[in-house]
């Protein structure tokens, strides 16, 4: 079952629900990456919004457009309903700091040399900072883009927008970023400096 399409799928959980698990199975690592990436949600308040997500997913499989890739669709509804629970929570998530959750890289470091190791976490941290830092809506297309690695139509089918938006938004977001970064670096040379 696992070399089946997402379309396959879809139509194996339409005829029996249980095969849902098959979806779940396939999304649920990708999508809770993809939430941690974009907010301050905490792993337990991820594995419940995640529950939602397919919940709606099973509830809505029948109006899945096979025009739009499968992806898209879920991950529209994943950004729905986790820019819904985040603003409902914006306060108590604001309150979380970005060393207590680490949003952007999960990736372990195990190259031969030590140094390289601290370097490379050094800049993940540094980018998962300036990403935290930078307006949301940059925020989430650079991490469709970059780290989930959506192309320019996917993102347009999950963010529901027109494609030269999102070209223009994934535009500004760069300079946003490389603003933010420069701005980081400026302040740590200060600090070294004294």
């Amino acid at each position: 079952m696992t070399n089946l399409t997402d379309k396959e799928v879809v139509e194996k959980i339409i005829q029996d629900p249980e095969n849902l698990t098959i979806l779940i199975k396939k999304y649920e690592a990708p999508l809770g990456r993809y939430i941690r990436r974009i907010t301050n949600i905490p792993k337990e308040e991820i594995d419940d919004l995640l529950q939602d997500i397919f919940i709606s997913v099973y509830q809505n499989i029948n109006s899945y457009d096979p025009e739009l890739q499968f992806s898209s669709w879920i991950y529209r509804i994943a950004h729905n309903k986790t820019i819904n629970h985040w603003k409902k929570n914006k306060k108590i998530y604001d309150n979380l700091s970005i060393d207590e959750n680490p949003f952007v890289y999960e990736s372990n470091f195990h190259t031969k040399d030590f140094l390289e190791d601290f370097e490379i976490r050094d800049r993940k941290n540094e980018l998962s900072r300036a990403l935290r830092n930078i307006n949301e809506k940059y925020r989430e297309i650079l991490i469709l883009k970059f780290i989930e690695g959506k192309d320019y139509k996917e993102i347009s089918d999950i963010l529901e927008k027109p494609m030269g938006t999102i070209a223009t938004m994934i535009n500004r977001g760069k300079k946003a970023l490389k603003k933010e970064i420069e701005k980081y670096n400026e302040n740590n040379k200060t600090a070294y400096d004294k």
